[in-house]
């Protein structure tokens, strides 16, 4: 399994656009294209202004895949510009990869 860590570094003002655009629309999107998200957080310092979520994909390849069907998906396209007409939500983004590693068995 390969876990992926999302940073979003959000615009400043556009927390809840984006949390809305999320719970709205792009997580429906993601489990259409085969994503999925286990976990999804703020930062708990809200001057930080970031958001943070984790996917799992079975292995790079697919998580490769699955990425090119979304953001050639034309929903996707057509939600990112309408809800970008007052400039964009993210300043930065990050992806950080993961992998189980032997020692350790979550119970």
């Amino acid at each position: 399994m390969l876990y992926e860590l999302r940073i979003y570094d959000v615009n400043p003002g556009k927390m809840k656009v984006i949390q809305e655009r999320f719970r709205d629309h792009v997580i429906q999107l993601f489990m259409k294209h085969g994503m999925i998200v286990t976990h999804f957080w703020e930062d708990l310092n809200e001057a930080n202004n970031r958001l943070y979520y984790i996917f799992e994909h079975a292995n790079m390849e697919m998580r490769n895949l699955n990425y090119d069907r979304f953001r050639n998906d034309p929903e996707w396209i057509e939600l990112k510009r309408i809800t970008e007409l007052d400039g964009p939500l993210v300043n930065k983004q990050e992806s950080l990869f993961m992998k189980n590693v032997a020692f350790f068995e979550n119970k």
